[in-house]
């Protein structure tokens, strides 16, 4: 590990003494941290730090693309950086800062957050983040540095204890209109939803969980805009949409808030077309008196279950099987269309399966179908 004296001083800027975040060029050919030598020059200063020389009267500051690109491969192992990340979070607030510079920081942060977990918390608290990320991600003329910001948001929320501030902050508003907009961030805001509803270690306390997924479930749009990223969004952007509702759903209260956005239709739609993430939300519905009342009137529904049950894996099959339990234990139409489909069949042949909890349910769907006169005519 480098220690400070190991940090060369062509990386240090003149003024801070400190590794350059974002080095640019004076026009008396001395390079400083763009941070720095504006704070020099909005003092009022008319002279180069070093030289003491008059500055021309509209004096530039250019970037130094060749020493930044020296201290982006130094930086990872730079201690500096970690005891000092606000040098990074001044880049991205400054308004002289260029895009260019802001993607470096932002790059640069999330290595950063990535490999330290220290590092992390200690960016979480600081005060200036979040509202610098927010500005970043209302940035509609850079679509690259959103999803930076996305990548940062998403390497701190492995800290459980930040996952409540980040929701509590202002970033839902911000996650909710990418989901809701055409863009290329939109996989990446749904993954960020997700790990704001979930566990990253089994310490983490059931409370604190149910406040994410019940906030996030009652913001305006988050579930409807996930449904609707389900129903017409790219085959990645469908998975990881559904992968958040899976997790929001496992909190009761938002099964129905999916169910009335309409979620069932485009859930086994979706199953239809090969998304075996559809399936396992479908089987978290089906524990509810509206979605089960939806999937009895979408009609294809035990079809489409028996089709996953046939084709299907492990978990696929596991969650078909919930949900066909819940159907059929309260619907005699679903137990008709059932041993229509073959599902008694199927499920006698899954007994054989290797996966203990398939094995389990399939024996409990068998007992419920053989349960109803028509089954002993088959």
């Amino acid at each position: 590990m480098a220690s400070e004296v190991d940090v060369p001083d062509h990386l240090k800027c003149p003024i801070s003494l400190q590794i350059m975040s974002d080095p640019v060029i004076l026009s008396s050919g001395h390079t400083f941290d763009r941070s720095s030598i504006q704070r020099w020059l909005d003092a009022g200063h008319r002279t180069c730090p070093i030289t003491k020389l008059p500055l021309s009267q509209h004096s530039s500051l250019i970037p130094n693309h060749a020493l930044r690109s020296l201290i982006s491969n130094y930086a990872p192992i730079n201690p500096l950086n970690h005891s000092h990340p606000h040098t990074l979070i001044s880049t991205l607030t400054s308004l002289s800062s260029s895009p260019i510079s802001k993607l470096d920081a932002l790059r640069l942060l999330t290595r950063l957050s990535h490999a330290d977990s220290l590092f992390r918390r200690r960016l979480s608290d600081s005060p200036a983040l979040l509202p610098a990320l927010l500005s970043c991600l209302h940035d509609a003329s850079s679509p690259a540095l959103r999803h930076r910001v996305l990548s940062l948001l998403l390497h701190l929320s492995l800290d459980d204890d930040t996952k409540v501030g980040l929701v509590a902050e202002g970033v839902l508003s911000r996650i909710v209109a990418l989901l809701s907009a055409p863009s290329d961030c939109r996989a990446v805001a749904a993954t960020l939803l997700t790990s704001l509803a979930v566990a990253a270690t089994l310490l983490t306390s059931l409370a604190v969980l149910h406040v994410n997924k019940a906030t996030i479930g009652a913001f305006p749009r988050a579930i409807h805009a996930l449904v609707s990223l389900i129903r017409e969004g790219r085959p990645r952007e469908s998975k990881e949409a559904a992968t958040a509702l899976f997790a929001l759903c496992s909190f009761p209260n938002n099964r129905s808030r999916a169910v009335e956005c309409g979620a069932v239709p485009a859930l086994l739609r979706s199953a239809d077309s090969g998304l075996e993430r559809s399936v396992e939300v479908i089987g978290v519905l089906a524990k509810c008196k509206e979605g089960r009342e939806q999937m009895v009137r979408f009609g294809e529904c035990v079809k489409i279950l028996a089709r996953v049950l046939r084709n299907g894996s492990s978990s696929g099959v596991q969650y078909a099987l919930m949900a066909l339990y819940s159907l059929c234990y309260h619907s005699e139409e679903s137990v008709l269309e059932s041993l229509k489909n073959g599902v008694l069949e199927i499920c006698e042949g899954l007994l054989q399966d290797d996966n203990a909890k398939v094995k389990m349910n399939s024996s409990c769907l068998i007992q419920l179908l053989r349960q109803h006169p028509l089954a002993e005519l088959r």
